[in-house]
């Protein structure tokens, strides 16, 4: 039996398609693509990917609404979009709709494998915090990837769980952007780099009674962010 770790690739645009599929077997991962979003929600039930790689213009389903169906059948796969569009306002779409990261075109390759890896690794890496705890009135769970406030609880994405982890883990100390992109995301800090703050934005209409008023997750100005329980 195979140990490579399998990624979906739904790409509509064949010279893409192609570079990343050949790129990713070259790194040692097995590739199944396709190029409608039907099909990659199909093949997705069928196949359990460990990873999907998504573009947002296809033909027959826009990429947000194949991120929820996905996300439908599995909370926890990470989802990395790649979209041609760089405006802040779409990427939190995508986000909003399950995504856990997205790369604009053009992109670099190399970048993107980067991020894989990142991910794999990450889901691999032992760690000695808790798997449990609460925040305010909200109840994380690492294992499952879930909050639970009262009788509501919502999945919480790959990304989501490995920042809360890792404000956890510093419970009450400013945590920088850059130390949050290199433990959490693998990536090096830049000043246009919004990824942080647009999944903090995330995790907050998730554990704040006041979203817009946050008491637990906090933002520490001129550095990154702090948690309060």
């Amino acid at each position: 039996m195979s140990t490579k770790r399998r990624i979906l690739l739904i790409e509509d645009e064949p010279h893409i398609a192609l570079g990343l599929k050949d790129a990713l077997e070259f790194e040692g991962f097995a590739v199944m693509h396709t190029a409608r979003g039907l099909e990659g929600v199909a093949v997705a039930r069928a196949e359990r990917p460990d990873c999907v790689i998504l573009d947002i213009m296809l033909p027959d389903l826009n990429g947000y609404k194949v991120c929820e169906e996905l996300r439908r059948l599995d909370a926890q796969v990470p989802i990395i979009m790649l979209t041609a569009r760089s405006q802040e306002s779409d990427k939190i779409r995508g986000l909003d709709a399950g995504a856990d990261d997205y790369v604009t075109k053009p992109f670099s390759v190399n970048e993107l494998v980067a991020r894989i890896r990142a991910i794999f690794r990450r889901a691999a890496r032992a760690t000695g915090a808790p798997e449990t705890f609460r925040i305010g009135d909200a109840e994380v769970n690492l294992t499952t990837q879930t909050v639970t406030r009262g009788d509501k609880s919502e999945p919480l994405s790959f990304y989501e769980t490995e920042l809360l982890r890792l404000l956890h883990g510093k419970t009450g100390a400013p945590v920088s952007r850059e130390e949050i992109l290199t433990k959490v995301w693998g990536l090096e800090a830049t000043p246009t780099n919004r990824t942080v703050d647009n999944f903090v934005v995330k995790l907050r209409k998730k554990i704040e009674d006041a979203p817009d008023k946050p008491i637990h997750i906090l933002t520490v100005y001129g550095t990154g962010y702090k948690l309060a329980l």
